[in-house]
């Protein structure tokens, strides 16, 4: 469910397209996992393509607000503005919303003995983290994603 007078989607929205399926991407990027091995160091292999976690905290990342964009470090799709960043203390780069609807693919996750809201590229189906009800106003929501799993563009 997207809040209409500003177009954010919103926790309900999500629970809404895990229901119904993800809406079409803008473009597929398949490549096999030996490409991926090519282009991506080790440990983002492991998060993007193995569905890793990165260590909290380990990552400068966090701590980064400059004006921007960030993208999937696999594919390059555009993901995040900096506008929507914010400090959530949880040792991951956190967002309040996608760029765009269509970018984010979003997929129940019961692994870890929890319940979760696993988020991927797409476009690339690459592993970016989760999204929580926990953030800020106004969609309430917090990406938690792999500072591995993106990369920050001017």
């Amino acid at each position: 469910m997207t809040d209409t007078a500003t177009d954010l989607l919103t926790w309900a929205g999500i629970l809404e397209i895990i229901r119904n399926g993800n809406p079409l991407p803008p473009r597929r990027d398949e490549r096999s996992p030996a490409d991926w091995r090519e282009v991506l160091t080790p440990d983002q292999f492991y998060v993007t393509r193995q569905h890793g976690t990165e260590r909290a905290f380990s990552s400068a990342m966090c701590a980064v607000f400059e004006p921007g964009r960030y993208a999937c470090a696999c594919c390059g799709t555009e993901l995040f503005d900096a506008q929507s960043k914010f400090d959530s203390g949880s040792g991951w780069p956190s967002f309040t919303q996608a760029i765009a609807p269509g970018l984010i693919a979003y997929t129940l996750d019961t692994s870890h003995g929890m319940q979760r809201v696993e988020t991927t590229c797409n476009v690339c189906d690459a592993h970016l983290g989760h999204v929580f009800p926990d953030g800020p106003a106004p969609s309430g929501l917090r990406y938690c994603m792999n500072a591995l799993a993106l990369k920050k563009l001017a």
